[in-house]
C-alpha cells in the first residue's frame, strides 16, 4: 500500500520494527502480520498459506505496537483496507 502526505518519509516510531499490522485471508479471520517500509510503501506480509483479502491497521481499542508515522512524526490513522487483484 502506498501512502499520501509523507511530509518526507515513513517511519517506525521509536526506532522499532513495525507494529500494529494484521491480515485476513478468505475466512475473514485477522492475524498478526510482519510489515516493512519500502519506500513511499509498506508491504504487509502474512503466513506464507494465506491468500490475504483485508489488512489493517491500529485496529484495536488501544492498539498496542502500532507505530508507522510519516518523517515529521505524524502518526497514521487506523485503517482497514480490502485487497484487490494485483495489490498483492
Amino acid at each position: 500500500m502506498r501512502f499520501g502526505e509523507l511530509n518526507g518519509g515513513l517511519v517506525a516510531t521509536g526506532g522499532a520494527s513495525l507494529g500494529g499490522f494484521e491480515i485476513a485471508g478468505a475466512d475473514g479471520k485477522f492475524a498478526a502480520a510482519q510489515a516493512v517500509i519500502e519506500g513511499e510503501a509498506v508491504v504487509v506480509r502474512g503466513a506464507a498459506s494465506v491468500d490475504p483479502v483485508a489488512v489493517r491497521y491500529a485496529w484495536a481499542g488501544w492498539p498496542e505496537g502500532a507505530n508507522l508515522a510519516n518523517a515529521a512524526c505524524l502518526p497514521a490513522a487506523p485503517f482497514k483496507l480490502e485487497v484487490v487483484d494485483g495489490a498483492r
